[in-house]
């Protein structure tokens, strides 16, 4: 028998149902056996593949790579069991890389970490607030702008560690770490290069051999044997890996790699800031962390929700946007507390979670558990990675996240305005950051929806007879037909033509039938025209008023006043009023009496 799907958003839950409202669902319908193997494989496989991909995507950051395993494994836990989407998988994704690896350069991990925090609030408040909704409301050209031009920022950066370049510095901007490594090519190592790019082959080719086992789990694994047999052959063989690059000390122990140990509580804030100094919690720093929090919180908002709807069509489920960004921002609020970094929903992982069988978020807390006896068990194993096959990996990530086939297509067939705001948000991403590119995406998509609905919004104007009157317009009547929204940008156009009118005329029949919304500028519009036609001695009949049209005339105290403006129904009814208008104002001439009879 079919199973009751998830239908969160048919009716909008109340506040204390949003959290964990998939899992709830779930165990309504009823958890079975067979549900908790099904999501057990699928959490084992998930699990495995987004190992590496933590760790990569921590260390692309600048962050040792411990802290994205603890994201994995504190985020991906809470959000699974607190959202609202039955197949999500969470944990730190690509498209973070470009807004903290500049906040982790500048405030260190102290500053990372409180930047997670305040995020995470911001996305709670959204999540209570209903924002869910409103993220639908973004172009696509700007999301698809912001994700290729962070995939570009991703491959870019992946030339360091893929060549082994040693770099004088790491520059905060794009164009100056990108002239940094152009500087440094003389330090690229052959043995970094060669143990990358069959690492690189591996992932490309094992896909299109076998689905069944995740290409990461044979490419790594490979590349760490070649790196191993290469160091053999002497030094200027030797390849970085995780355990040469990275060290940490925790209760007097000095790790190399990642330590063999699970997350441990801590204050964000007395972790190590820039240089290994200490950030002093003011509110100066407070102020300094909200741009780089915002940005946060709306990448993780916008990202969660487009992976949650990709489930949605894989898996035949409806996910609750407001449920799931309430358990974000619960997640993001506690993951800095055991050392992790910023996480959101990973579309690439959660279609590997629905591929490999998941029916529930249990299968997403499966996954965080076996990142956490993987990292307690493996640790030392996980050392011998080869820095250089982390960075065909992200490659690997940031080829499939700039979706390139798909943005030429649009280049080609999207109209001009959307190809310029693609191009726009392209370029600002690469150039600036994210928050610059969404912003000035956004006001140009709505400068351009403004334009599109000027051109939408069409007015005509008839002097002598109608479409929708089966007689002639009396002498002295005229309609004008508005058509559109009257919207901001819209609304001075379709009443521009009123202001000319008065010679010869004595009605004007305003026909709105075909005007579904109207807004302040609208509004303002139609009392400017209505004022001008009472100031030249016209009537003015409004007729065909919509619901949310007259609502607002309602609101604004627009009502009738005689001899100056009527409203009615519909455009027979106001002919007929406006004759009756002309009768009172013109009555007939008295016919003159019949002449006596002459006398006899």
């Amino acid at each position: 028998m079919a199973r009751t799907r998830y239908r969160a958003g048919s009716a909008a839950p109340r506040l204390r149902d949003l959290p964990a409202g998939a899992l709830r669902a779930v165990l309504r319908e009823g958890y079975r056996a067979s549900d908790i193997k099904h999501d057990g494989l699928a959490g084992i496989i998930v699990g495995i593949v987004a190992l590496p991909l933590a760790m990569a995507l921590s260390i692309a950051v600048g962050a040792p790579p411990q802290q994205g395993l603890y994201t994995a494994i504190v985020a991906g836990f809470i959000v699974a069991l607190l959202g609202g989407s039955r197949t999500q998988v969470t944990g730190p994704t690509a498209a973070f890389i470009v807004i903290l690896a500049p906040i982790y350069a500048r405030f260190g991990m102290a500053g990372l970490l409180l930047s997670g925090v305040m995020g995470g609030m911001m996305l709670a408040a959204m999540g209570l607030l209903r924002f869910g909704r409103l993220i639908e409301f973004i172009p696509y050209p700007v999301t698809a702008g912001f994700t290729a031009g962070i995939a570009t920022v991703i491959a870019t950066l992946q030339i360091k560690d893929l060549f082994g370049l040693r770099l004088a510095s790491a520059p905060e901007h794009y164009f100056d770490r990108v002239g940094a490594m152009v500087a440094a090519r003389g330090t690229a190592s052959a043995a970094e290069l060669v143990v990358g790019l069959v690492t690189l082959a591996i992932l490309i080719a094992g896909p299109k051999v076998t689905r069944r086992l995740p290409a990461p789990l044979v490419a790594l694994p490979f590349g760490a044997v070649l790196a191993a047999a290469l160091g053999h052959a002497g030094p200027r063989w030797t390849v970085a890996t995780i355990a040469s690059r990275f060290t940490s000390e925790i209760g007097g122990h000095v790790y190399h790699g990642i330590p063999q140990l699970p997350p441990l509580p801590l204050l964000p804030w007395l972790t190590a800031g820039p240089a290994g100094g200490h950030l002093a919690l003011n509110f100066a720093l407070i102020r300094s962390l909200i741009p780089g929090a915002f940005a946060i919180a709306m990448l993780g908002a916008i990202e969660s929700l487009l992976s949650a709807v990709v489930a949605d069509g894989m898996a035949r489920t409806k996910h609750d946007p407001d449920a799931e960004l309430l358990a974000l921002g619960i997640g993001n609020i506690v993951a800095p507390f055991f050392g992790g970094i910023p996480a959101t929903g990973a579309i690439a992982r959660t279609a590997t979670n629905i591929r490999s069988g998941a029916r529930s978020p249990v299968a997403a807390a499966v996954h965080a558990l076996v990142i956490l006896v993987s990292m307690v068990a493996l640790a030392p194993l996980i050392g011998y990675l080869p820095m250089t096959s982390l960075a065909a990996l992200l490659l690997i990530v940031a080829w499939n996240m700039s979706d390139a086939k798909h943005f030429v297509h649009v280049l080609r067939v999207a109209p001009k305005s959307d190809v310029v705001v693609l191009l726009t948000c392209f370029t600002l991403t690469v150039g600036f950051d994210m928050v610059v590119a969404v912003t000035a995406g956004i006001m140009l998509a709505a400068l351009l929806f403004m334009r599109r609905m000027a051109e939408v919004t069409e007015a005509r104007l008839f002097e002598s007879d109608h479409p929708a009157l089966s007689v002639p317009l009396p002498k002295s009547v005229l309609v004008y037909d508005i058509s559109g929204p009257l919207f901001f940008g819209a609304a001075q156009k379709a009443m521009a033509t009123l202001s000319s009118l008065g010679t010869g005329s004595e009605v004007v029949i305003l026909r709105m039938d075909q005007v579904p919304a109207m807004d302040a500028t609208g509004l303002v519009a139609l009392e400017s025209a209505l004022d001008g036609l009472a100031a030249v001695g016209l009537l003015a009949i409004i007729t065909g008023l919509q619901v949310q049209p007259r609502l607002v005339l309602a609101k604004a105290g627009l009502t009738e006043v005689a001899e100056r403006r009527l409203i009615r129904d519909d455009i027979a009814s106001a002919v007929l009023e406006a004759q009756r208008y002309l009768d009172r104002r013109h009555p007939p001439a008295p016919s003159s009496a019949p002449d006596a009879p002459a006398a006899a």
